[in-house]
Formats: structure tokens, C-alpha cells, sequence
């Protein structure tokens, strides 16, 4: 059973970033413009949050497809990133304060017995993590291209 709050989306894309710590913006921007660019479509939703939570999962379970996008400090500054993500549960069980998209995808599974048709990652290598509201050079520089592969993404996930 769903929870009666989570919206049906045929396209989900969760964001996830501090915008007070410059390039770890870069999710809640790209969710701004993803929110902008689908604005008149109503089966794609778009949530930004400066943190995953458990409570995602009724929205999770809701979609038939889910785009997370994150900044990673494992890549290079700028880099853009987009691969699957597969089911993974919570190291230390479901009282851990962090969920990453493995962990909210199992517990979508969990909770509501959904599998989402397809579950993908966006990453946009972050440079500076500092206290600030700007994006570092190689992140301002990435932007273009990350809007793209989320663009498409959005568009591919809508035609199946």
C-alpha cells in the first residue's frame, strides 16, 4: 500500500545538496531547472532536499522511474556522472541518519513491495565544499552538460 501523501509520477527526480556549500548546490540547482524545464508535464516531479530521508520511499515507490542527482567529492571537479543505481540496504539498519539512493530504493522495495523501472544517477563532480553560494569554475563549466544528460534522461524515461 502507498502512502496516500506520495504523488504518482511516471518520472521522479530527487535531489539531494547543501546550496550553502557551494558546488554541493549543484543537485538543488539542476532540480530547479529540471522543475522549470517539465514544469507544464505532469508526470514528472521534482524534489530537492538538502538530505535524503526515509520518508522518499512512498514517493519512490510512487514513480515508475527515478533520477537522483547528487555532487559527488569522489570525482573530479565537473565531471558528470549518470549510471544506474542498484538496491542496496542500510549499513547499520534503517535508524542511520543518511540514506543514499541504494538504501532508498531498498526500502521502497521494503516497505511497499515497488520496483521502480528504471532508478539512475546523476553526479556532477564538486571542487569546493566550503561555506559559500557559488559554484566553483569546473562546476559553472559542467552545468551545461549535466542539464543535458538530465534532459535526456527525463525524455527517455517518459517514452518507455
Amino acid at each position: 500500500m502507498l502512502n496516500l501523501q506520495s504523488k504518482t509520477a511516471r518520472c521522479l527526480i530527487l535531489a539531494c545538496g547543501n546550496t550553502l556549500r557551494n558546488d554541493d548546490g549543484v543537485g538543488p540547482n539542476l532540480a530547479e531547472w529540471a522543475e522549470e524545464r517539465f514544469q507544464k508535464d505532469s508526470s514528472v516531479r521534482v524534489i530537492a532536499r538538502q538530505q535524503w530521508s526515509p520518508d522518499l520511499a512512498g514517493d519512490i515507490a510512487a514513480a515508475e522511474s527515478v533520477l537522483f542527482i547528487d555532487s559527488s567529492i569522489e570525482s573530479l571537479p565537473g565531471r558528470v556522472d549518470f549510471f544506474p543505481v542498484m538496491p542496496r540496504t542500510a549499513n547499520g539498519g534503517s535508524a542511520t541518519h543518511h540514506f543514499d539512493a541504494p538504501c532508498l530504493l531498498s526500502l521502497a522495495h521494503e516497505l511497499y513491495d515497488s520496483r521502480s523501472a528504471h532508478a539512475m544517477f546523476l553526479t556532477v563532480g564538486a571542487g569546493s565544499t566550503e561555506l559559500g553560494e557559488t559554484f566553483s569554475d569546473e562546476v559553472k563549466a559542467a552545468l551545461p552538460r549535466a542539464r543535458g544528460v538530465l534532459e535526456k534522461a527525463v525524455l527517455r524515461f517518459l517514452e518507455n
